[in-house]
């Protein structure tokens, strides 16, 4: 695995792990006290300048990738559409076999998330773009990516699948996450296109919180001109 990836998964794991310097540093500036409001803040600011990060990194990666490689435009939407299709298919099929164990289907890790977004609608640029952009950028191009490469499809998809499933901390529902891995994975092979799985990602995401959620529009704009003065002041 190249060095850059190395340095694309800490500067991941510095992003997750930030919160702990980050939050007494928004609490002392803003004089917040919700530490749901705290953490949706400061993932605003730590998700999207982590991105720019990785992304950076990864310039030589961008270089290398080719249209004539991967799939059409036309097959690269077809497959994002279909993939939102099977990745809630394969929720669907892992949610009866947990069901059948006797788990609840009602994630934490997604109520937790909720709670945050619901108080803080902005959050949702976090759950709906920046993190499936990370997560698939980690997960399916370098994880399994990097594993692909030196064995086979089925050992990479289990691999990586069951380390995307224990990141979420949802240990209840790790069969749901796997299930989720494994179509991300599948798009990611069949059209030799990260930007598939990613926005099959981004659109189930959304789905779920628009479902879930009646989203403030108005309410997302103030926090995030509110966010725009933290950061530049004025």
């Amino acid at each position: 695995m190249p060095n850059r990836y190395w340095y694309v998964i800490i500067t991941y794991i510095v992003i997750q792990l930030s919160g702990i310097i980050g939050y007494p540093i928004l609490h002392s500036i803003t004089g917040m006290t919700d530490q749901g409001q705290i953490a949706a803040y400061w993932s605003l600011i730590s998700f999207p300048l982590g991105l720019v990060l990785i992304l950076f990194i990864l310039k030589p990666d961008m270089k290398k990738t080719s249209l004539r490689e991967g799939s059409s435009t036309g097959n690269l939407i077809l497959w994002s559409f279909l993939g939102i299709l099977l990745a809630y298919a394969g929720q669907i099929v892992a949610g009866l076999i947990e069901l059948a164990l006797g788990i609840q289907p009602e994630s934490q890790n997604t109520q937790n998330l909720m709670e945050i977004a619901k108080a803080t609608p902005a959050f949702i640029i976090i759950i709906a773009l920046i993190a499936p952009i990370l997560e698939e950028i980690i997960f399916r191009k370098i994880i399994f990516g990097s594993l692909y490469k030196v064995t086979n499809f089925w050992i990479a998809v289990f691999s990586s699948s069951l380390i995307f499933a224990f990141v979420h901390w949802d240990f209840e529902h790790i069969l749901k996450y796997s299930a989720m891995g494994f179509v991300f994975a599948f798009l990611y092979v069949k059209t030799k296109r990260i930007i598939v799985p990613i926005i099959a990602h981004m659109m189930m995401n959304l789905i779920v919180v628009l479902i879930q959620l009646n989203v403030d529009i108005e309410k997302m704009e103030k926090q995030l001109e509110e966010l725009q003065t933290i950061l530049i002041g004025g």
